[in-house]
């Protein structure tokens, strides 16, 4: 479902518990499920339901990385938010969940992408919860959210302006390919976090942020997807941008997990080699997961 732009009007969407677990119990895992979550370093694939094409969007993560994070954190019914919702991943991964959920992108064409691919899920399930994508900045969802309902932010952001630039593809091998001299880039506008410089983006996030810590419930979750770059040759240490930005506003870090990517990266050449190593980004991610103190 697509909505227009409202202010200080709260969506009519649910946000309470659907299932009968215990009160205490943070979801609906079994002890097997949550003993495999435990481990800190996740591995995942794609499906044929993922956006692959960096052509419809430059960066996504898979249903299955989504899933598991919502189904680790929430229980059926209750409400997840994604404050750049992209392709919509976090709103189909819900949706297969049985969870609530909202998500935020200021482009007109990521919002149409999300209809059209949960209308497309809704077809193959049979769920009783709602599914919605804003075009609308970030910063103004509080506008659209009641205060103590969310009980997991996700979301990978945009990663500063490191996307805003040609690829050079500096491997000793396969150096020109269909990203090559590319830019990755979601938009041009001013508000995108796609264009700003480090220190302006982390502002915002922390800005960003701040804004939505209300509307969590007491030890509600948030989990954040990002990399580091190369760029340079200076490692750009976006994740700790990400948790200073976030405890500084009152975030609390709980866990930080790797996943892996090893399993769907390809053609990786040999970057730095024989005189500057380099751990290559792509082949693994961070998986920040932030609490609200009780």
């Amino acid at each position: 479902m697509i909505k227009s732009n409202v202010k200080n009007n709260h969506l009519d969407i649910g946000y309470e518990r659907l299932c009968v677990c215990p009160t205490k119990h943070i979801n609906c895992m079994t002890g097997k499920e949550w003993m495999k979550s435990q481990l800190g370093v996740w591995r995942f694939t794609y499906e044929r339901r993922d956006i692959r094409d960096k052509k419809v969007h430059p960066a996504v993560y898979p249903i299955s990385l989504a899933k598991k994070c919502i189904e680790l954190f929430t229980h059926q019914g209750e409400l997840v938010i994604d404050p750049f919702v992209g392709s919509g991943t976090t709103l189909v991964a819900a949706q297969d969940s049985n969870r609530n959920a909202v998500g935020f992108d200021l482009k007109e064409e990521y919002i149409s992408l999300c209809q059209i691919r949960l209308e497309e899920n809704r077809n193959l399930l049979n769920v009783n919860t709602n599914q919605i994508a804003i075009k609308d900045n970030a910063k103004n969802i509080k506008h659209y959210i009641k205060e103590n309902s969310v009980s997991l932010i996700l979301t990978s952001p945009p990663y500063a302006n490191l996307l805003n630039r040609k690829r050079k593809n500096k491997s000793r091998r396969n150096r020109k390919n269909e990203q090559f001299l590319q830019i990755e880039q979601y938009s041009q506008d001013p508000n995108d976090l796609g264009v700003m410089e480090l220190d302006e983006y982390t502002e915002t996030i922390k800005n960003i942020y701040g804004s939505l810590l209300p509307l969590l419930k007491s030890k509600g979750h948030c989990v954040v997807n990002v990399p580091d770059f190369w760029w340079d040759n200076k490692r750009i240490t976006l994740h700790i941008s990400i948790i200073n930005a976030l405890t500084e506003v009152g975030y609390e870090l709980r866990n930080t997990i790797i996943w892996d990517r090893t399993n769907i990266v390809n053609g990786i050449g040999i970057f730095g080699w024989p005189s500057n190593y380099i751990t290559m980004g792509t082949t693994f991610e961070y998986l920040l997961h932030f609490w609200k103190p009780e």
